[in-house]
């Protein structure tokens, strides 16, 4: 994976997920796997997150793990070094986007608006994350994105459930979508490893 535009090809869903515990992160990422989900996106929101990542990427790296809320000034290069293959920001200003681009991995920078996107696009980006997606105007919102800015792809992540995925995934350019639905909270603090896992293997097949 060398892209931001591999991230998108990595499957139709990429989980979401706060990990308040760094001990739930292998168990989660195994589940995901076996439920036929290759990717995970940490979120930089607890302090088990980095922990966790440097957990899934020496213990499961058949799973792609990455790094997102990435809004501070050196949580790019916290995160590189723990093991993350690819960062993914709600937003961007102009020193976040030098500091992730400086670690040289893939990175998802977040818009909601078509200003937003040109500027990324100035930049040589060429796959963004769209959020808050269903705030943001959700599917029609990228319909009209994709007129004036056809070469760009999206992740939209922000309000995604299993109702309303396909129709996001049905858009030519949506390459995935991000969901927290497919690791709850609850669930993890409960080692339900197995409801993860069928979770996940209904999601793969969405699309």
């Amino acid at each position: 994976m060398n892209t931001a535009s591999d991230v998108l090809d990595l499957g139709p869903v990429v989980p979401v997920v706060v990990l308040e515990d760094a001990e739930h992160a292998v168990p989660t990422a195994q589940a995901l796997l076996r439920g036929g989900i290759s990717t995970i996106e940490v979120t930089l929101r607890t302090p088990a997150a980095l922990s966790a990542i440097e957990r899934i990427a020496a213990e499961v790296p058949e799973v792609v793990v990455g790094a997102g809320t990435i809004t501070e000034r050196g949580q790019a290069q916290r995160a590189a070094k723990a093991g993350a293959r690819y960062l993914v920001t709600p937003g961007f200003t102009e020193t976040l986007l030098d500091e992730v681009d400086d670690t040289g991995l893939p990175s998802l920078p977040g818009v909601s608006t078509v200003s937003e996107a040109l500027r990324l696009a100035e930049r040589g980006a060429r796959a963004l994350k769209f959020f808050p997606a269903e705030p943001s105007g959700g599917v029609p919102a990228l319909k009209a994105f994709a007129g004036p800015l056809p070469e760009l792809r999206f992740c939209p992540t922000g309000g995604i459930t299993p109702d309303n995925a396909s129709s996001y995934l049905a858009l030519p350019n949506v390459g995935c979508v991000g969901g927290s639905w497919l690791c709850p909270r609850d669930l993890l603090a409960a080692g339900e490893w197995e409801q993860v896992e069928t979770m996940a293997r209904q999601a793969a097949q969405l699309g």
